[in-house]
């Protein structure tokens, strides 16, 4: 089996911690020029615009020259290009760095700020920043934490051992502990493992249990818990056994206590608009424990972060930061 050769490394520097965007031209089709292929390629950018870019000499080759407007269609040709990044409203949260070493950065990343870049969250995640701060270009994330949910997360330095870290995740042999604020039910019988078959379908927001194998476990306990004029609150303990989409949120919701602040579950709220930082969801990455595969250390991490319906709740509940 032939290995494939790896594309040629960008000529362009990132631009605010992102990466320039990479098009290989496919093997064969109609074009006669590469401003032909680019513009039906990326005919979502609108009339006229790719145009203008060539026109810039924004479109480089892997020599970082400018692609001229009339270069002719090359098959497998590698194209870059630093793409128009979305007006964004800064999460005002700082994120923390726990760990750092030469192979591994460990984050505490606070609520609403997505991990890596996608959708319209792009510079205000937590891979643009880091790479900014720490001045760490190659920096790569090992998993992903939900852009509610705050607490830990795990970065490579070297993109040569990127693959060794995310084994650790795809072969469940990262020990990870997440912390919740939800209602107590004094009725539910806890400690107790859920099991169920949770689907995630391509552009459903929520995630649903369905009949089958079960594809999802989770360990729930009750912490502690507070009794309330209007709700009695419940601090939990949540130790996945397995990675599903919303998984965690998607069992609480089950046990008839979902976690507060959360706008999927148990019923798909109204959009929450870009700026509104208010009654973040509740739940919290706490802990992160491996051994590591590169140096063979112990680590085990903890998120120095509280959660504010349990500190605060009337301050929380009446969305006052």
């Amino acid at each position: 089996m032939r290995r494939r050769t790896p594309p040629p490394p960008s000529p362009l520097p990132q631009r605010d911690g992102i990466d320039a965007v990479r098009v290989r031209l496919p093997a064969a089709g109609p074009w006669s020029t590469v401003r032909e292929h680019l513009t039906e390629r990326l005919s979502g950018a609108g009339a006229g615009v790719v145009g203008g870019m060539f026109d810039a000499g924004l479109f480089v080759g892997a020599d970082g020259r400018a692609v001229p407007s009339d270069a002719p269609y090359e098959p497998g040709m590698f194209v870059w290009f630093h793409r128009e990044l979305p007006a964004e409203v800064p999460v005002p949260f700082p994120l923390e760095v726990v760990y750092r070493d030469e192979h591994i950065v460990v984050a505490d990343k606070p609520h609403f700020l997505a991990t890596t870049p996608r959708g319209g969250h792009v510079t205000e995640t937590v891979l643009a920043r880091l790479r900014r701060e720490l001045g760490v270009p190659a920096l790569g994330a090992a998993h992903r934490l939900d852009r509610l949910t705050a607490g830990l997360v795990l970065f490579t330095v070297r993109p040569e051992e990127r693959g060794a870290y995310q084994g650790l995740f795809r072969d469940r042999r990262v020990r990870k502990e997440y912390e919740a604020v939800a209602p107590n039910d004094p009725a539910l019988v806890l400690p107790r493992t859920v099991r169920s078959r949770i689907l995630k379908e391509r552009g459903v927001l929520a995630a649903r249990e369905i009949e089958g194998e079960p594809n999802a476990v989770s360990r729930v306990e009750l912490i502690e818990r507070r009794p309330g004029p209007d709700l009695d609150l419940g601090r939990y303990r949540l130790v996945p056994g397995t990675g599903q989409t919303h998984q965690l949120r998607v069992h609480m919701t089950a046990l008839g206590v979902p976690i507060l602040g959360d706008p999927l579950y148990p019923e798909v709220t109204d959009p929450v608009p870009a700026g509104d930082f208010r009654r973040p969801l509740q739940l919290l990455a706490r802990e992160l424990g491996f051994t590591d595969p590169v140096t063979g250390r112990e680590h085990r991490f903890r998120s120095g972060r509280s959660l504010d319906a349990w500190t605060a709740y009337e301050d929380w509940a009446a969305g006052r930061q």
